[in-house]
């Protein structure tokens, strides 16, 4: 489960949409669900549990109900192919008109939990001083839930969390970008319907694929369920796979990641400065991207430029030279000068010890993807079974590496390439056919996983007629999931409550 395939993409197969677009809830079918008549592993899954909580957010109490449930997916012959696990925060006073965000995280493969305990949920797990404590992770009040501004709903795809297919062999058809994207746009329509509020202003929250997500449920949601969203937020997202695989081959590629980790270095150091990373910036795009698209400095030349590059990163020169500037893994065991750790591409700042020193190659587990951050999945087994009320004997699957493998990137089925991920012709669409649609994209400063300056780059090269104050780029200090950090999600949630409650800007008449 290594990290550039975890927290990406797929593609639809064919012979799935008519299932998936006509999909239907019946009551009648619901009604014999909830009396026990499930098959498969679905019996496992209780009722919906519906409990009433309060929050202090500033001095302020926010009474809320909450309710840990599924959504039914029914196939066109009436037969119910399977049930998608969602957690909904309501206000109890809710204002009319007052938004409401539906949030899922990426992988493909990841469930909710990671979102849902980590940012926007009314319980944060905290991982203790050092942010890196999962065996005594506790789980605290959450001070900047997003329901100070928002209703939510948490979902799971299929394979993730609690949500499964009747049949076991049928999951993999959900497993590609248009059925995924068919199958949450389904779930999102149909709670939509239960609860009355067609009228409530739709955002969607995606983390890293879940971004990618976050642009096709968008469009989905449009075309197939007339729902039109107001907007959408993207944490850590892929938006370009050509513009993000390639960063060990390609000039543009590996400019992109370089301020990424230059961020990085900078944060060991405790010494990052805006201005020292706008020069990186500057360097990336300019000398440091001209010279690798060129051929290979010699001498005096190349002695100045890799040593530029070494000072910048903190890897060593020598490994910088032999691989000509395009640095790619090489960081993951050479950013720590010598002191024997290997570093995270979730965080290129953060170094554990490296369990195999004698190795050239990182052949262990990723200390955040793989360490502390897995304790998201049993902290939220127990929440929701000890607060929340869903009490069942199925195992929550926080993250599931062989729904990334298995994955379907384009082209149909077995088809297409993680190269032809590609967001960037939704978010203009969505852009021009909504004038009301509202995008914030996130990343924190050292995520190698999905740099930041990959995003910016889509940004920067979106028409000006369509983006304007419409689209915002924030950064943030940490990583992929630099939410982790309290100071930093913190500043988050206050940028996401601007977002949320800022007038969006007049158009102009045709």
């Amino acid at each position: 489960m290594r990290f550039r395939s975890l927290f990406l993409l797929a593609a639809l197969a064919a012979s799935l949409t008519p299932a998936l677009s006509h999909a239907q809830e019946s009551t009648p079918a619901r009604a014999n669900v909830e009396n026990g008549a499930r098959d498969g592993v679905l019996k496992l899954l209780p009722a919906d549990s519906v409990t009433d909580h309060e929050l202090t957010i500033d001095d302020r109490k926010i009474a809320y109900t909450a309710t840990a449930g599924t959504l039914d997916l029914f196939g066109q012959d009436g037969a119910q192919t399977g049930a998608i696990f969602y957690t909904a925060y309501v206000a109890r006073d809710g204002a009319p008109g007052r938004p409401l965000t539906f949030a899922f995280n990426g992988g493909p493969g990841a469930a909710s939990a990671f979102l849902h305990l980590g940012l926007v949920g009314p319980k944060v797990l905290d991982f203790g001083p050092d942010g890196r404590d999962g065996a005594n992770a506790e789980l605290i009040d959450n001070k900047q839930s997003w329901l100070d501004f928002t209703d939510l709903v948490l979902i799971d795809p299929i394979g993730t969390g609690w949500s499964r297919t009747v049949k076991t062999d049928d999951a993999s058809n959900y497993y590609s970008v248009n059925a995924d994207a068919q199958s949450i746009a389904k779930a999102i329509a149909l709670y939509v319907a239960h609860n009355n509020r067609s009228g409530s202003p739709k955002y969607l929250l995606g983390e890293s694929y879940g971004g990618f997500r976050a642009a096709k449920v968008a469009s989905t949601l449009q075309e197939s369920q007339g729902i039109i969203v107001a907007g959408a937020v993207m944490l850590s997202p892929l938006l370009e796979g050509q513009l993000m695989f390639n960063a060990d081959q390609f000039a543009l590629g590996a400019a992109l990641e370089l301020p990424s980790l230059a961020a990085a270095q900078l944060d060991r150091e405790n010494a990052f400065d805006e201005q020292k990373q706008r020069e990186a910036e500057t360097f990336a795009l300019g000398d440091y991207l001209t010279t690798l698209a060129g051929p290979p400095p010699i001498g005096a030349a190349a002695d100045a430029f890799y040593g530029r590059i070494s000072r910048l990163t903190g890897i060593p020169e020598d490994i910088v030279t032999r691989n000509r500037g395009f640095l790619g893994n090489s960081f993951v065991k050479h950013a720590d000068a010598g002191k024997g750790e290997v570093t995270s591409p979730y965080d290129a700042a953060f170094a554990a010890p490296d369990p195999y020193p004698e190795s050239d190659y990182d052949r262990g587990d990723d200390a955040i993807l793989d360490g502390f951050t897995r304790a998201y999945g049993g902290a939220f087994a127990d929440y929701a079974r000890n607060e929340l009320g869903f009490k069942t004997e199925m195992t929550y699957t926080l993250l599931d590496g062989d729904i990334s493998r298995r994955w379907e990137w384009g082209g149909g089925r077995g088809g297409g390439s993680r190269l032809q991920a590609s967001a960037t012709d939704d978010i203009r669409q969505l852009l021009a056919s909504n004038s009301a649609f509202r995008l914030l994209i996130a990343h924190g400063y050292s995520d190698l996983v999905t740099p930041y300056s990959v995003s910016r780059y889509v940004v920067d090269h979106l028409p000006s007629s369509l983006a304007g104050a419409r689209v915002g780029l924030k950064l943030y200090r940490g990583g992929h999931m630099f939410y982790t950090r309290a100071d930093q999600r913190a500043a988050f949630t206050a940028d996401a409550k601007a977002f949320y409650t800022a007038r969006p800007a007049a158009q102009p008449a045709d």
